[in-house]
């Protein structure tokens, strides 16, 4: 079976299933689109690794293991979603320690969690991405809004495609500085998810 690399297009937040997250993985070499329900946890974890400036004053988990699997020298090389069953996603870890590598099984959001820590590329096999990828339509207009926007969890779960706001509206009141001065505090906070959204509107203001 043939390996199709995927890219992350972005999270979103469900607006009906309490604490439910969308992971948007995106064909390369492609137009589809895998989405992945993901928990609250895993869901911040893989937004702040996307971020880059957000930076915990704790380590997260996913954090923690890359600090030991640094000191032990162990490296993740690849990442592979190899099986769907029942809407569940199953994935791979590939690594790699002496020269000897080693596949490990694990939940496909920390499998993701991990592969951006170790920049390790994201794979899954054709025949999932047949079954489970979906198509999402834009205008030119709509699809440079959607780089900088997330897609909604429940229209992707239903199948559709009509790109939404999703960054907190009460932010846009606010001051860039405030914004900064909000975006510490959250993180101090290890309010995470607040801090995103604090990220996606200084982001939006700094774009334009």
């Amino acid at each position: 079976m043939s390996l199709v690399k995927l890219n992350i297009k972005g999270i979103s937040y469900s607006q009906t299933q309490n604490g439910a997250y969308a992971l948007i993985l995106n064909e390369v070499d492609g137009e589809r689109k895998l989405p992945i329900v993901i928990g609250a946890f895993e869901a911040q974890s893989i937004a702040i690794a996307l971020e880059k400036e957000i930076k915990p004053p704790r380590p997260l988990t996913h954090d923690l293991f890359k600090s030991f699997a640094d000191r032990f020298e162990i490296v993740v090389k690849q990442v592979i979603i190899h099986k769907l069953v029942d809407g569940v996603f199953y994935s791979s870890i590939i690594c790699e320690r002496d020269r000897i590598e080693e596949i490990i099984d694990a939940r496909t959001s920390d499998a993701i969690a991990l592969a951006l820590r170790f920049n390790a590329p994201i794979f899954t096999y054709k025949n999932i991405l047949d079954k489970a990828g979906i198509y999402l339509k834009f205008s030119p207009k709509e699809e440079e809004d959607q780089e900088k926007e997330s897609i909604i969890v429940d229209e992707i779960l239903s199948n559709e495609s009509v790109p939404q706001e999703t960054t907190d509206s009460s932010y846009k009141t606010h001051s860039l500085q405030e914004l900064y001065n909000m975006l510490d505090s959250a993180v101090a906070n290890e309010d995470y998810e607040k801090a995103a959204k604090i990220r996606d509107e200084i982001s939006k203001r700094e774009n334009h």
